[in-house]
């Protein structure tokens, strides 16, 4: 499968240090993720990062917030105006973009002027609305706009956790791939591995990447490489359904008409059905879909990323 357990190396994740049980808050606390600290734990490399401290703020210290217009807020003291940090946030954020260059995706702390993603509050006067977003994360997203990024409170959602852990490890599959050299066969074989996975998020991204790559001809791999990989990216941000996850399904079990029985066969549309309707979760169809591959291998499949993109044991299916 094209991920097990035991990788050779965890990729790497920056989490907002306070998320990682370091009391590193305004008020001296942490925010500790069961999620972050004990769970990914076990398959990432976490790299902790706290842009207020960093920049030279104290712990405890007086909390800083959003002002002004929400699309250029600037950061200031919530006591004493004059105390500014909006470009010495965004020169950490900069800075920590370019050096961070191994890292495959970032957990910010929600609703943090410095690390917060979106529906930030950004005051006027009293007033404020929730429409700005951290001056750190801006900074740094902007320098890496293909990296996966979430919120902490997101990945709750078993969906958006789903979704986001399945890109860090694209992420982490793309840097592999560069270290090797990019050159036309190793894209093309990259993008016949992440078929089924692209068709699942996004059919029309599906169809446009396979375009790109079929007019490639004799282009240098170095130019097309990098939008491949920006729209691959895109791509998969769109969370997959059931309706797209079933056409998948579909799909790959066709591999095996010939090759199992009728009654197999009906067990499996069974089962896909029942995965439609949302009575079973993803992974019922899928196991039984990977007990049948095993009993009869087709190459081609047995390399689909989307079999297993990511370790099994972190039973992100489990709630699909």
């Amino acid at each position: 499968m094209p991920h097990s357990p035991s990788q050779a190396h965890k990729p790497k994740i920056a989490v907002s240090a306070c998320l990682l049980g370091a009391p590193v808050r305004y008020n001296g606390g942490h925010k500790a993720s069961h999620l972050c600290g004990e769970v990914l734990a076990e398959f990432f490399d976490l790299v902790p990062l706290c842009p207020e401290v960093a920049i030279g703020l104290g712990t405890p210290r007086e909390p800083i917030r959003l002002v002004g217009d929400p699309r250029q807020p600037r950061a200031v003291g919530s006591v004493d105006p004059t105390l500014d940090v909006t470009q010495a946030l965004s020169n950490y954020g900069q800075r920590m973009a370019d050096e961070l260059d191994d890292i495959c995706g970032y957990i910010f702390m929600q609703q943090s002027p410095s690390c917060g993603l979106e529906r930030v509050r950004v005051y006027h006067g009293r007033a404020a609305e929730r429409s700005g977003r951290g001056i750190h994360a801006q900074a740094f997203c902007s320098r890496r706009p293909d990296l996966p990024v979430e919120e902490d409170g997101r990945l709750n959602d078993p969906v958006l956790r789903e979704n986001f852990l399945t890109r860090v490890f694209a992420y982490s599959a793309w840097q592999d791939l560069l270290r090797q050299g990019l050159s036309r066969r190793r894209l093309t074989d990259f993008h016949a591995r992440y078929k089924y996975l692209l068709m699942a998020h996004d059919p029309l991204q599906y169809k446009a990447l396979g375009a790109l790559l079929g007019s490639m001809g004799n282009s240098d791999p170095a130019h097309i490489g990098p939008r491949y990989f920006s729209q691959l990216m895109a791509a998969l941000k769109k969370c997959a359904t059931r309706r797209t996850h079933t056409n998948v399904l579909q799909h790959i079990s066709g591999y095996l008409k010939r090759a199992i029985s009728h009654e197999d066969k009906q067990e499996m549309q069974h089962l896909i059905a029942q995965y439609r309707h949302g009575i079973v979760p993803l992974v019922v169809p899928l196991t039984l879909l990977k007990h049948h591959l095993r009993l009869h291998p087709d190459p081609y499949i047995a390399q689909q990323v989307y079999l297993q993109p990511h370790p099994e044991r972190l039973g992100l299916r489990n709630a699909l």
